[in-house]
Formats: structure tokens, C-alpha cells, sequence
């Protein structure tokens, strides 16, 4: 099968990634059409050893690293851009392709490390480094709802590193919905089974009838959340969760969310 077959159904993708590290459009859908001349030039530029999808995303990134310094000019600072795309501008280029890579085109760590030639302990650190840099941009105070006494002060503890703030921490729906009440959150981190036996999805859904705001749920019963019948979240994390997980987590709905400091759209419906 030729190369052009091959990369073919990962075009869309590219464009979307392609758009968001040149930080336009245009730019982005010019450095897609430069990558895909090239390989016709010479075939042998594309890594067979890898499959499709991550030879592509390594090509696309060998040739805009390469010309990226030259080329600044086209990034066509003019035309409008939203939130999310102002925040990458002001992430560090290593930093910057390593969470997209990671966060938006949900490639793993040893493809990462593929894709851009690095070891993955420093993919894991950029990624880091990413989580950091938004969390600098995009600081809030965060709602935990949690009626597990240790699990709410690991996750409380795993905020206040990414340098948020805790508005409270709310062990049942009634808990949640006096602390909305009294300091509204820019992030809500909510479990779905709370402590009297009521609902952390019942309290999130009250509170974004007052609210508009980001909404991660954190559980061990995901199942019961994505049904497919229904609007489900944007961002859920299993239980037994990992640290890096949940901080990955808070800063992509941090990130992406349409808001960037101002009204945010609901995560979950």
C-alpha cells in the first residue's frame, strides 16, 4: 500500500494537531500540505518502522521543527483565536508538542518518545512541565466533592501543587451545593457515590443550573457514567486513580475549557 493510503485516514487529525501547535489555520494547513509534498518528493522519508499514524505526526514535526525559526512570520497573528490556542502560544515548544501529542491526540508516552526521538522520562517531564506552565495560566479554585477522608487530601494535596486553590471539600450533595453557594469554583472534581447515600452526579448537575464550570468526575464506577445513552463527561478518571493522571486531567479541562478565566462551558450535561 503507498504511503498516501496509509496516512490518509489520519489527515483530519493532523490538521486539528497541525492548526493548534502553528497556532493558525492557515499556517497549520500549510505545514500539512509542505509534509505531504515532501513525502511524495522522497517516500523514503517516512519511518516505515512505525505505524502509520505516529510516522506521520514524527514527519509532520521533523519539518515544521525545521523551519518553525525561519518561518515565525506566517503564524498570522491576526486572525481570532480562543482561549485554548492563546494558552498554547504561551506554553514552551518542547512542552507545547508533548501535551498535544499526549492530551488531544492521545498518543502514550514510548509513542511520544517515538515520535519526536526522546527518552520517555523526558516526555513524562515535558508533559509535566506543560501541566505546570497552564496551571500558571489557567490558576482557579477547585470544589471537591469526595467523602473519602484520605482520598479528598491526596486529591486536595495534588491541587494545591498544580498551584490552585481548594474552595472546600464536600462530603454529600447538600455539602457541595452550600460551598457552591457560598464560594463559587472555577473546577469541580466529584466522586458519583457520597457519604448519606446521595449523588455526586445529582450535585454537579444542580450546580451547573447556577454555575457554568468544568466538571471532572472521579470514581471507581465509571461504567455507570458512560452509558451511551445519555450527554456524558468530558473528563473522567478512574478509581484507583494515579497522581499524574488526575493532574493531566485538571489541566486539560483547565486548558480547553472555553473560558480561559471567564464563563466556562459545563463538561457534563
Amino acid at each position: 500500500m503507498s504511503i498516501a493510503r496509509q496516512v490518509e485516514p489520519e489527515l483530519p487529525a493532523l490538521r486539528r494537531f497541525a492548526r493548534l501547535i502553528t497556532g493558525s489555520q492557515t499556517s497549520g494547513d500549510a505545514h500539512v500540505v509542505a509534509t505531504l509534498e515532501a513525502l511524495s518528493v522522497d517516500p523514503n522519508a517516512f519511518p516505515s518502522e512505525l505505524p502509520p499514524r505516529q510516522g506521520l505526526y514524527k514527519v509532520f514535526l521533523k519539518l515544521w521543527k525545521s523551519t518553525v525559526r525561519r518561518t515565525s512570520s506566517d503564524r498570522f497573528d491576526l486572525e481570532p483565536k480562543n482561549a485554548a490556542e492563546r494558552n498554547l502560544d504561551a506554553i514552551t515548544p518542547l512542552a507545547r508538542q508533548v501535551f498535544l501529542l499526549r492530551a488531544v491526540e492521545g498518543f502514550s508516552v514510548a509513542e511520544i518518545a517515538d515520535i519526536l526521538d526522546m527518552p520517555s522520562d523526558a516526555v513524562v517531564e515535558a508533559n509535566a512541565q506543560a501541566g505546570r506552565e497552564i496551571a500558571q495560566q489557567v490558576a482557579t479554585d477547585i470544589l471537591i466533592i469526595e467523602d473519602e477522608p484520605i482520598i479528598a487530601l491526596d486529591i486536595e494535596a495534588l491541587v494545591l501543587e498544580l498551584g490552585h486553590g481548594v474552595t472546600g471539600i464536600a462530603r454529600t450533595h447538600k455539602e457541595a451545593l452550600a460551598s457552591v453557594r457560598a464560594q463559587p469554583p472555577g473546577l469541580v472534581l466529584a466522586d458519583i457515590h457520597l457519604a448519606d447515600g446521595s449523588s455526586g452526579l445529582a450535585a454537579v448537575n444542580e450546580i451547573l443550573t447556577s454555575i457554568s464550570v468544568p466538571v471532572i468526575f472521579i470514581t471507581a464506577y465509571p461504567e455507570r457514567l458512560l452509558t451511551g445513552e445519555k450527554p456524558e463527561p468530558a473528563f473522567l478518571v478512574t478509581k484507583p486513580f494515579k497522581a499524574d493522571t488526575v493532574r493531566a486531567t485538571i489541566s486539560q479541562a483547565l486548558f480547553f475549557d472555553r473560558r480561559a478565566g471567564s464563563a466556562a462551558a459545563p463538561a457534563v450535561a
